[in-house]
């Protein structure tokens, strides 16, 4: 089959972005053509995939993303695609997948943590959300998709209940994670050398908070819990991992929390699987995250995980055993007990084993096969289609 993978942006960082290079290769390398149509990309995941870069002019974000859906609208009328899968904020497509879940449950449950003061004041970004609430619209009507792909059992029925998708037009396939890159035991020197370089030594117990962006994401949850947890755990240390442009703001929170010397921010970076190597708990109090990849990555390295029901992963967590699933409101002193639990004696270290089983059962190969089936079940339908 020909495959038209369509997603503004082709790049090797990001959650949709990093399945948008699976999904490509596997694809190519299983015999199918494949196209991603995008508005820039960077190298192509396989020799045989191909791109046809759309990029019209637009000022502005909000006017890109609705230029580039304009834009695939076009070319797919024109082209012979047997099947088109949509990764993004476009309405042109046979197979659309949410995996940054619904716009408008995002704007309710997360966007105020994301907003910095002034920000909530001038409402900034009204247009782009606008933009985007508009296109989601028109990509879930009714005869706009064939199939839709959700990467939690959360997110599927939000868009059901929101956009009266059937439930037989859904298929949940749950994120995989690369078991080989995501191996504590590969990465023992290199996480040692990590761990001393912020000042932490073998015998601290370090929480690791590793995403892009704080706000969404709870790390102010996680600082206000911290100074009692370093109360009564002298030895807890707190290592931040991820971009967000409020970076200095968060800094200053430790500041007046009186936990600066035991936190260390170490900005966006390409090495996840070493930052994990190098902690002994991953805490991701998320307020919204439809399946966060970093869930399964952590439990890949050997980490019990703390996250919020909010979190689309949360699903295929089990409380106490390999992580801490807390309410979606949970606020500092219900994650401060839940930290206490994994510090506490030996059961951090306990935990690895079973993290690590729970990661092995979610392989990247998994996801990607799934979402070929279903491709190729929609392409079929259309062949047979033409037959007839």
């Amino acid at each position: 089959m020909h495959v038209a993978l369509v997603h503004l942006r082709h790049r090797e960082t990001g959650g949709t972005e990093r399945y948008l290079q699976q999904i490509a290769a596997h694809l190519a390398a299983e015999g199918h053509a494949v196209t991603v149509v995008c508005r820039s990309h960077e190298r192509p995941p396989h020799p045989a995939v191909r791109f046809v870069v759309l990029r019209d002019v637009a000022l502005g974000k909000p006017w890109r993303m609705w230029a580039f859906a304009r834009a695939v609208e076009r070319h797919v009328r024109t082209a012979s695609y047997d099947v088109v899968f949509a990764l993004g904020k476009t309405w042109t497509h046979d197979v659309i997948r949410l995996g940054g879940g619904c716009e408008q449950t995002y704007l309710d449950v997360a966007h105020q943590a994301t907003l910095r003061p002034w920000e909530r004041r001038l409402a900034t970004g009204l247009l782009q959300h606008r933009v985007a609430l508009a296109i989601e619209a028109r990509a879930l009507a009714p005869g706009a998709y064939e199939r839709v792909i959700t990467n939690s059992e959360m997110v599927k029925r939000d868009v059901m209940q929101r956009y009266h998708v059937p439930p037989d037009h859904v298929t949940v396939i749950y994120n995989g994670v690369d078991l080989s890159r995501f191996d504590r035991q590969r990465h023992q020197a290199v996480a040692a050398a990590l761990r001393a370089g912020c000042g932490f030594s073998v015998d601290d117990f370090v929480v690791l908070f590793l995403g892009t962006g704080y706000g969404r994401k709870g790390l102010a949850r996680v600082m206000d819990a911290f100074p009692r947890l370093r109360r009564e755990h002298p030895r807890a240390r707190l290592m931040v991992v991820g971009y967000d442009s409020a970076q200095s703001a968060f800094a200053r929170r430790a500041e007046r929390l009186g936990i600066a010397a035991s936190v260390r921010f170490l900005g966006g970076r390409r090495d996840a699987e070493v930052c994990f190597a190098a902690a002994d708990l991953y805490v991701l109090p998320t307020y919204y995250d439809p399946f966060a990849n970093s869930t399964l990555e952590a439990l890949a390295s050997g980490l019990p995980v703390v996250t919020t029901e909010s979190n689309g992963a949360s699903e295929v967590l089990s409380h106490r055993v390999n992580a801490s699933v807390l309410p979606a409101d949970a606020d500092h002193d219900a994650l401060l007990d839940e930290m206490r639990f994994w510090i506490e004696g030996d059961r951090a270290r306990q935990a690895r084993e079973p993290a690590r089983a729970l990661a092995s059962e979610y392989p990247e190969a998994q996801t990607v096969r799934a979402s070929r089936a279903v491709l190729e079940e929609v392409a079929a339908r259309h062949h047979a289609s033409r037959r007839s």
